[in-house]
């Protein structure tokens, strides 16, 4: 690693930025955020806390140091599972061990909600999308239509003002997050291509729409939602995105480590 890829290593993690490496010729980008005692959870005005413990330690005389740990499965970066809105889905095993490999990766765009509130065009550069849309507007059918995606197109990320708010890094939930609302949802169904569909904070949804937003989502068990991805730093355009929950045989949803390359 050079002096100059060093330096800007070292600018993510302390900024909390998605950490970028590179080999000189690809770029990879980490959206995943660390899981830590502050990390936010759903509905919890106290993150997430004490969650990892040493059951074996060389300090205490063992051979190794083993630890265990407790998390819920929508903790942090993670997927869902048709399983997590859908009884009769939990009960066939439609868990996050069925999640399509071909969907988790490949090549992807990541679209730019910014904050200008007096603004609703939507420009291209070649092959970015950007968005401007007023501040703490939700992703309505009538944002969607704005963005023009055209079809073919299987993957998007959204970044939104969580990121400007920089709400993954508060311990504290806040409910007036910026997510999709039922209409928004159902025009991404009926409109576009999309399989994978990332945010970045806790919820595709907007919080008085969690449970119509996701059923529509994740009725066909086609598309595969992403949710609390860390876009600091990530700009607009097309990447290739690798997204791998565990293989938990059960889970209604997991936490996965996420990376862009470009």
């Amino acid at each position: 690693m050079n002096n100059h890829n060093k330096l800007l290593l070292l600018f993510c993690i302390l900024s909390g930025s998605a950490v970028v490496y590179s080999d000189g010729n690809a770029r990879i980008f980490d959206i995943t955020h660390k899981i830590t005692s502050q990390l936010p959870t759903f509905d919890s005005q106290k993150g997430l806390g004490h969650f990892i413990w040493l059951v074996s330690s060389i300090k205490n005389g063992s051979m190794a140091n083993i630890s265990e740990f407790k998390l819920g499965t929508h903790t942090g970066t993670h997927v869902d599972a048709p399983s997590h809105f859908f009884q009769k889905y939990y009960e066939e095993g439609f868990d996050v061990s069925t999640l399509s490999l071909q969907t988790l990766t490949g090549k992807l765009s990541v679209l730019f909600f910014c904050p200008l509130a007096w603004c609703f065009h939507c420009w291209k550069f070649g092959p970015v999308l950007v968005v401007d849309v007023p501040r703490n507007k939700n992703i309505t059918a009538e944002v969607m239509k704005s963005l023009n995606i055209p079809r073919g197109v299987h993957r998007v990320l959204f970044k939104t003002l969580n990121t400007d708010r920089r709400l993954m890094h508060t311990r504290e939930f806040a409910s007036d997050f910026t997510g999709f609302k039922k209409d928004g949802a159902q025009w991404l169904v009926d409109n576009t291509d999309i399989k994978l569909v990332g945010i970045d904070y806790l919820s595709i949804s907007a919080y008085v729409d969690a449970a119509p937003t996701h059923h529509i989502l994740l009725k066909s068990r086609e598309i595969v939602i992403v949710e609390g991805l860390n876009l600091d730093g990530i700009k607009p355009g097309k990447y290739t995105v690798h997204c791998l929950p565990l293989r938990m045989v059960g889970a209604d949803g997991c936490p996965t480590r996420c990376i862009l390359t470009a």
